[in-house]
């Protein structure tokens, strides 16, 4: 990993950072209700005070129970409630439990996160010169797990409120400048050649992220936008849910099995669709982004449109010719995905929608996994997962580059997922 990042200076530049992004995650919990707190709709979500709990206990873990010897852990199980998945630490509570544990309280999980945050500051601005430098490495990994868990608190409250039958909105309306119709989908043409790939700048990247390395690639054509809801409503009118020759066979299994006919969240009301978003129900716009797709909606409506998935060193190669800039969720205000701006020659690389790739999430050439327990972060996963890229709506500004690996199993819906489509030029 990476961890020479400007913003880790001086100690007042690590201060203000880590004040930031915990305030940031208690901006997105506070206007939800305590019994929103404990809601897990499924094993693969958690409760937005788990979530709250374990970048606590990430920091307390990692960092303050080993290098802050007057430090006194706030309670005595909440290592076993709060560890996520680090075998090396102990053992752990049952995920798929995390929504049973009415206790702590909402209120205990607030003191315990300003008992490890009193804790941190007081490190940092107290602690040598020399183990300021030794730490900055671990709160810079902290931080960036504290904005994953930021995204996760949005996207799995999303899918706990969406099993309520009131449709609840979780957020207030934000006021947008809405674009106008995007324009027609076209594609980029790329060179190709031999590209580099992976982070080897300045700054925090996570390890998976490298080694940098070289990697050759044939010319292709990447769209110059995401897929829209119409396009997609196009897709399912012409029978693509009922259509077995469209799909992986796990693909089709699946949807014979749970039934699915349009991305999560939709539901038809007669003639037309509507979704649940974070700012409760409405009608579907047939010019944002299709979200809440798997990839394995992804890669069939690649196919019904003649097309592909990139990999995910094409959009790495794209991608690294721009700016990231995008729709993400600045100040505490969530956001959905929203048109793409028509003048953009290509928009939305960054924000709005993870991007499904064809790639399969697997470790980079000469990749070794971090010693120690904070060493199963990303490496343990290199199975069964596909790579996405580019950030979502949900995703806190900051926390994205080109090389950024995001991963789930071809079958997740619940995150800000959808699709770019590529495809091979002559």
């Amino acid at each position: 990993m990476a961890f020479d990042s400007p913003i880790f200076a001086d100690r007042a530049a690590i201060l203000d950072r880590y004040r930031q992004a915990r305030a940031h995650s208690m901006a997105l919990a506070d206007p939800l209700s305590a019994e929103d707190w404990m809601l897990q709709s499924m094993p693969d979500a958690s409760p937005v005070k788990w979530n709250l709990a374990h970048t606590s206990w990430f920091f307390e873990t990692f960092i303050l129970g080993k290098f802050a010897p007057d430090y006194a852990a706030f309670h005595p199980t909440f290592g076993y409630f709060f560890n996520s998945y680090y075998n090396q630490i102990g053992e752990m509570h049952p995920r798929a439990a995390r929504g049973l544990l009415s206790r702590p309280t909402a209120d205990e999980i607030r003191a315990y996160r300003d008992h490890v945050d009193s804790a941190m500051m007081k490190l940092i601005e107290r602690g040598s010169d020399g183990l300021a430098a030794q730490i900055a490495p671990l709160i810079a990994l902290g931080l960036a797990h504290e904005e994953q868990h930021q995204e996760l608190l949005l996207t799995d409250v999303k899918h706990a409120l969406s099993q309520n039958a009131l449709l609840p909105a979780a957020y207030d309306r934000p006021d947008t400048n809405e674009l106008a119709a995007p324009s027609a989908l076209r594609y980029e043409e790329m060179e190709g050649g031999l590209c580099e790939i992976g982070w080897n700048g300045d700054g925090f990247a996570f390890d998976n992220e490298g080694p940098r390395h070289k990697v050759f690639l044939q010319p292709f054509g990447l769209a110059n936008r995401l897929v829209t809801n119409g396009e997609f409503i196009e897709f399912i009118e012409d029978g693509a849910y009922e259509n077995p020759a469209l799909w992986l066979a796990d693909a089709w299994a699946l949807i014979q099995d749970e039934g699915w006919n349009a991305p999560l969240y939709w539901l038809r009301d007669g003639a037309t669709w509507r979704r649940f978003s974070l700012y409760g129900d409405g009608d579907v716009d047939p010019h944002a982004p299709v979200s809440h797709i798997s990839q394995y909606e992804a890669a069939a409506y690649a196919y019904w449109a003649g097309a592909r998935l990139p990999t995910e060193f094409e959009w790495e190669a794209a991608a690294s010719l721009f700016p990231v800039e995008g729709r993400f969720c600045e100040g505490g205000r969530p956001a959905e995905p929203q048109r793409a701006d028509p003048a953009a020659r290509i928009a939305q690389l960054y924000g709005d929608c993870w991007e499904w790739t064809a790639s399969a999430y697997v470790a980079y050439p000469k990749y070794a996994p971090p010693a120690g327990a904070v060493g199963e972060y990303n490496g343990k996963f290199m199975s069964g997962q596909m790579v996405l890229r580019g950030g979502s709506c949900a995703t806190p500004a900051g926390h994205l580059r080109a090389s950024y690996r995001n991963f789930f199993p071809a079958n997740a819906r619940w995150q800000f997922s959808g699709v770019r489509l590529a495809k091979d030029c002559d």
